[in-house]
């Protein structure tokens, strides 16, 4: 990167916020604010059951209405094949709208569109569905029991070699090293308990929405609020059976998700309904449909066995791991199981997880999925162990402490990682030993994530007065726009507000895989910082023509081509505005396109302590 003086000059400053100052006035557009002539309404029918067959379905008096212009049900998709990747197709299908049965109490049904919004409420009155009510199961452990009501009849589970016949149970993980039973001989003191976690939603502020218009080309345009435009595209292309060259998706701004807007709800809807009526339409989700119908964390039971001896060495651990995931498979046990006791050494250990549905909404990510109840589960446990060993929480915890070359539980060496450090920076603050008050109590816990890596793709060029735009595909969920502009600025040797951020649509810049899992900054950035290097090489090579010299002779330095170091030049400086400007008779436009594919970054720990009342 461009540094001087050995420090950089742009990262690790704290510029104003790129959008900052429309999303503080209001101007900023998120998904409910678009709009469009001749637009539609649209509303869902859902489910008042959390388990039924639908028997029929007669949507004739709603469409006798006039106004309305549209209906669809799941007669009206394709049934998709499941795919080869995470993400089953035929669940996502029938979650948009229920086939054979409805699974839980907000299971969409039927979908309208409507010249108003009241009209299309009143087409939903009249649809008619017969239902059959089914058993209703909504407790993992209840789930997992002989004789529980079955969701999928077909559903066996992954992960094991028998046939397990009909189940609630979808897959099985499991991760194991040494003797179990050995390593609890040898514990002095040992902890025994089992813990449940509740569906927890993640609760962001901005409803879902979408609005979808269709011309009479087939091609079809998607305004949604989404952490992925091209995870949307794909989704919608395949449970509609479009080709993804049919459907161009334009992200807006977003009011919150935390990992709860990367799948799809309203939006395959809205580019059904619009191809059906010829018209643009418009679904925006109420609060109660968010949280009758959208993906929460899971619930879990989690039982946690920990031996140690006296001197606070973990002498063996075990853990079972059981995920609710909803109406359909697709829970984080694994990461759950990955996750669970990563940040300790462990000799000896055995670790099993399930993937459990249960008649409840699909559940979706939600910040470090899996994760957070595995840790409040071991975490909780080692407390009590400190409690019986009467040792510091934190001293336990750093005698166990993973390391640079500790093999994980789920398979590779950690290379450099910080767990010793964090938590002695932990024990050495002042408000550790602060003294507690007679209704004051402190907690430590210590949690550890993978962070992603995957596919991005970023655009930079310079515009003819010198000043820089970054395109990406990833929206931004946290100031994503901030730090893109922060690297190619210091590649570029720019003012940052000199640097213009766009987060673009799915037909104006290259595929980004979804803006989630700790990855943009990273991932995405580091093909911005590609992208601008390459913008720097052909800015040396356009002041190499204008000086009539070899490229190898110039230099770039804080916005300028140089002469290099012993090139026996003795050019003026050239600014980059004066390059760019000068662009049509040295070569043309300067941009560059970088497109990259990235291992995980390094994994993360990160420890905590809290004093409450």
């Amino acid at each position: 990167m461009s540094e001087a003086n050995g420090k950089f000059r742009v990262v690790g400053t704290r510029p104003i916020r790129h959008d900052g100052m429309d999303k503080v006035t209001g101007r900023a557009s998120f998904g409910a604010d678009f709009s469009l002539p001749g637009m539609l309404w649209g509303r869902v029918l859902r489910s008042p059951h959390a388990h039924a067959r639908i028997v029929s379905i007669d949507v004739s008096e709603a469409l006798a209405l006039e106004g309305v212009k549209a209906v669809a049900t799941a007669a009206d998709l394709p049934e998709p094949e499941p795919g080869d990747g995470p993400t089953n197709f035929q669940h996502l299908s029938r979650n948009i709208l229920a086939r054979e049965k409805v699974l839980y109490h907000g299971h969409a049904v039927a979908a309208v569109a409507a010249t108003s919004a009241a009209l299309a409420e009143q087409a939903l009155e009249k649809i008619r569905v017969a239902y059959e009510p089914l058993p209703v199961v909504l407790d993992v452990m209840e789930a997992m029991g002989d004789g529980a009501p079955i969701l999928h009849e077909a559903l066996r589970t992954r992960g094991v070699e028998e046939d397990s016949g009909p189940t609630n149970v979808a897959a099985r993980v499991a991760f194991e090293r040494g003797d179990l039973e050995a390593g609890f001989g040898e514990a002095d003191v040992v902890v025994e308990r089992s813990y449940r976690t509740q569906t927890v939603h993640q609760g962001y502020i901005e409803p879902h929405a979408a609005l979808a218009r269709t011309g009479s080309d087939g091609q079809s345009v998607l305004w949604c609020c989404t952490q992925g435009p091209f995870m949307v595209r794909a989704y919608c292309a395949n449970v509609l059976g479009l080709d993804v060259s049919q459907l161009k998706v334009v992200p807006s701004e977003i009011g919150g998700c935390f990992g709860g807007k990367t799948t799809v709800y309203l939006e395959p809807l809205a580019v059904l309904l619009s191809r059906k009526a010829g018209r643009p339409v418009k679904l925006v989700m109420s609060r109660e449909e968010v949280f009758r119908a959208t993906g929460p964390a899971s619930a879990t039971h989690i039982h946690v066995k920990l031996g140690a001896r006296r001197d606070g060495h973990l002498t063996a651990a075990s853990a079972r791991l059981c995920y609710e995931a909803g109406a359909f498979p697709g829970s984080p046990f694994q990461a759950g199981a990955m996750t669970i006791f990563a940040p300790y050494q462990l000799e000896n250990f055995f670790i099993e997880s399930f993937d459990v549905v249960c008649n409840k909404p699909k559940v979706a990510a939600y910040r470090a999925p899996g994760a957070p109840q595995a840790a409040f589960a071991l975490e909780s446990a080692l407390d009590e162990l400190a409690q019986k060993l009467e040792v510091d929480p934190i001293d336990l915890r750093l005698a166990n402490a993973v390391q640079e070359g500790t093999q994980a539980p789920y398979g590779p060496r950690f290379k450099r990682i910080g767990m010793r450090e964090c938590l002695e920076a932990a024990r050495a603050h002042p408000h550790y030993r602060a003294p507690l008050g007679p209704n004051q109590g402190r907690g430590v816990a210590v949690g550890f994530w993978f962070n992603a890596g995957m596919s991005s793709t970023a655009e930079v060029h310079l515009n003819e007065d010198g000043t820089a735009v970054v395109v990406t595909g990833n929206p931004d969920i946290g100031g994503s726009r901030a730090s893109m502009a922060i690297m190619a600025a210091e590649e570029l040797g720019i003012d940052v507000m000199r640097v213009r951020p766009v987060v673009a649509d799915t037909e104006s810049v290259g595929y980004c895989d979804s803006t989630g899992g700790s990855r943009v900054t990273f991932a995405t950035g580091m093909a911005v910082i590609q992208a601008a290097r390459q913008v720097v090489q052909q800015l040396r090579e356009r002041a190499a023509r204008t000086w009539g010299c070899e490229v190898e002779q110039v230099a770039y330095v804080d916005g300028r081509c140089v002469p290099a170091e012993g090139s026996g030049l003795s050019e003026e400086p050239l600014p980059v505005g004066e390059i760019a400007r000068r662009a049509g008779r040295t070569g043309g436009p300067s941009a560059a396109r970088r497109a990259s594919r990235r291992a995980a970054s390094a994994r993360a720990l990160a420890c905590t302590s809290a004093t409450w009342r």
